[in-house]
């Protein structure tokens, strides 16, 4: 990610305000856009000194990579909360963490405020979601592989990496650009999935 090489680099964990921190700027974000994000105001709403915000944060653009980082391990949890409940189904299991995964970005306010050129985005933000996104896919895939990979799938290890770069890429998409609702846009993913493991989703395409 090009956008990596301009931050100062600073623990992943951070210290007790790093959370407090990104929370206030997404909330900044969200509210006011992503030019009236500064340290000081962060300080303000944070409730701590700029030298702490810059503690643990490090720079602007750091913190931009914080606050996407923050949201996608929230929609992580939400992915394998639906594996956790179809623990026997695959085909389920990706329609129920797709459409889970959409519904929370169709009203996610950080996603909303880079998606709205009206919210003042800047540069940093919208490319850690499309040409500089290797990062968050990477690490999306991650999650999603191991998770595939318990129900054993009858296809090889580089039929089935194919398979989950098609499927979070997609989601990728529809999360920036939807164009279906999301349990519409579930279905006709889940119903793909299962024609390439050449079983029957069940029931097949249910919102036509």
């Amino acid at each position: 990610m090009r956008i990596m090489s301009r931050a100062v680099p600073v623990p992943a964990e951070g210290g007790q305000h790093r959370q407090p921190i990104i929370a206030a700027a997404i909330e900044l974000t969200a509210r006011s856009g992503w030019q009236a994000v500064t340290m000081g105001r962060l300080a303000e709403l944070a409730g701590v000194s700029r030298q702490t915000v810059y503690n643990e944060i490090g720079s602007k653009a750091a913190l931009a990579e914080a606050m996407v980082a923050h949201e996608l391990g929230r929609f992580l949890s939400v992915v394998g909360t639906a594996f956790d409940r179809h623990p026997d189904d695959l085909i389920e299991a990706i329609y129920d963490a797709v459409r889970g995964v959409l519904e929370l970005a169709d009203d996610n306010t950080l996603l909303r405020a880079i998606a709205s050129a009206t919210h003042g985005t800047a540069p940093e933000l919208l490319p850690l979601l499309t040409t500089d996104s290797g990062e968050l896919l990477g690490r999306a895939k991650a999650v999603v592989a191991a998770r595939v990979a318990s129900y054993r799938p009858p296809l090889t290890a580089e039929q089935v990496d194919v398979v989950i770069d098609l499927v979070v890429r997609t989601v990728l998409s529809h999360v920036m650009q939807p164009s279906e609702t999301p349990a519409r846009t579930a279905d006709g993913v889940a119903w793909v999935v299962a024609r390439v493991l050449g079983v029957t989703a069940n029931p097949p395409l249910r919102h036509t």
